[in-house]
């Protein structure tokens, strides 16, 4: 793949995912009494569902700055493996409901490859 496709891939990718962040972490905040009740109801102290929100929107945020889009993802891995052990263990559904955040766990793991330094090659 040239290193022109794999931008444009990878730009594409990283808007989507921004917007999803963006406005996921911005309704939990705006929501922060459900969304406390929410984490509570999981078995998680209620402020931890303000952090992830707050974590989210500034993820969000770093996916669309060049200079922070690989920590940005890695944080945003971190949450994604969150939300899929609590879906798969907690949240009534199960798995399949979990189903976006899988999705954004995958499309992720994908940024942070494209994204990823090229290793230089040995002679």
């Amino acid at each position: 793949m040239s290193p022109s496709v794999r931008n444009v891939i990878a730009w594409i990718l990283q808007a989507l995912l921004a917007a999803m962040f963006i406005y996921g972490g911005f309704s939990k905040l705006m929501q922060l009494d459900a969304t406390m009740k929410m984490f509570g109801s999981l078995g998680l102290p209620g402020w931890f569902g303000g952090f992830i929100g707050v974590a989210e929107l500034l993820g969000g945020i770093g996916l669309l700055v060049p200079r922070t889009v690989r920590p940005a993802a890695l944080g945003l891995i971190v949450i994604m493996l969150g939300a899929v052990f609590m879906h798969a263990t907690k949240i009534p559904g199960g798995l399949a409901k979990g189903v976006p955040a899988i999705v954004a766990l995958v499309l992720l793991v994908v940024v942070l490859v494209l994204r990823s330094r090229p290793v230089p090659r040995a002679l």
